[in-house]
């Protein structure tokens, strides 16, 4: 059962429980998805499924962020359980010391082709990308690429 289907399924269920907050983020995820396809004229893969979960959660995030310094919690209170709803859909996450030892092996790689300063790190996270993508928050990982390097 491909990600879109599961994503269907609990729609449905999310339906019949009733369940509106879970609904409406499950729709709308389901109309992000159905957009792209019509737009690019594709089939959306398990892989760019979870690209377009990963988007929606740093929207949330970013949207909660600045719903705090607004000072509104009620809506800081919906963006978390929209945010909670789609983490379900991601793949499991890596472990700070898994993600620490893939930066480290691609730090090696980029370090023995000389290549230092700013394009090692667009090197690195080239190479780290395809690796830690829907199993570590990527702002992280570059973050940790950042000081792996400083």
């Amino acid at each position: 059962m491909s990600l879109k289907d599961t994503i269907t399924a609990d729609m449905k269920t999310a339906m019949k429980a009733g369940d509106s907050v879970r609904l409406g983020t499950i729709r709308m995820l389901l109309a992000a998805v159905k957009q792209r396809e019509v737009d690019e004229r594709i089939v959306l893969t398990d892989g760019d499924v979870v690209a377009l979960v990963e988007k929606a959660i740093k929207q949330r995030r970013e949207a909660i962020t600045l719903f705090t310094t607004g000072n509104r919690p009620d809506l800081v209170a919906t963006e978390e359980a929209e945010a909670v709803v789609l983490a379900v859909y991601l793949p499991e996450q890596m472990s700070s010391a898994d993600v620490d030892a893939v930066i480290a092996s691609a730090v090696a790689e980029v370090a023995a082709s000389g290549v230092a300063g700013n394009a090692a790190i667009g090197k690195i996270m080239a190479i780290v990308k395809p690796k830690l993508a829907g199993k570590a928050d990527m702002s992280a990982v570059s973050a940790k690429v950042k000081a792996a390097l400083g």
